[in-house]
């Protein structure tokens, strides 16, 4: 199983997503193709409402304990109640440019 499809489903059983995006970045960082190391996360779950953001991050880290430990070197989070995605035209920012690592510019 790729490291994309254990995130969605770890993240499905524990979180019930209205919402829910694993984007691998992966590729545009340094590491070897068909690295699954770097990844973006949109999600948006009953769960976060009244949640600070402190503490929704805490509570993904905690469900990707493992892989945050072996596999995954940079993982971003965005994680909004329903009512927050909503406000937000379900609209998440974009990630910066890989400025680091050696990559050529």
């Amino acid at each position: 199983m790729s490291m994309q499809q254990t995130i969605t489903e770890k993240l499905t059983a524990a979180l019930a997503p209205a919402h829910l995006e694993v984007i691998d970045e992966s590729r545009n960082h340094n590491v070897p193709p068909g690295s699954e190391s770097h990844f973006k996360l949109v999600v948006v779950s009953d769960a976060f409402t009244d949640q600070t953001l402190i503490a929704r991050h805490r509570k993904i880290n905690s469900i990707l304990s493992v892989e945050l430990q072996n596999r995954i070197h940079a993982l971003a989070i965005h994680a909004y109640s329903p009512q927050e995605w909503q406000d937000k035209n379900a609209q998440a920012p974009d990630s910066p440019p890989c400025l680091g690592g050696g990559r050529n510019q």
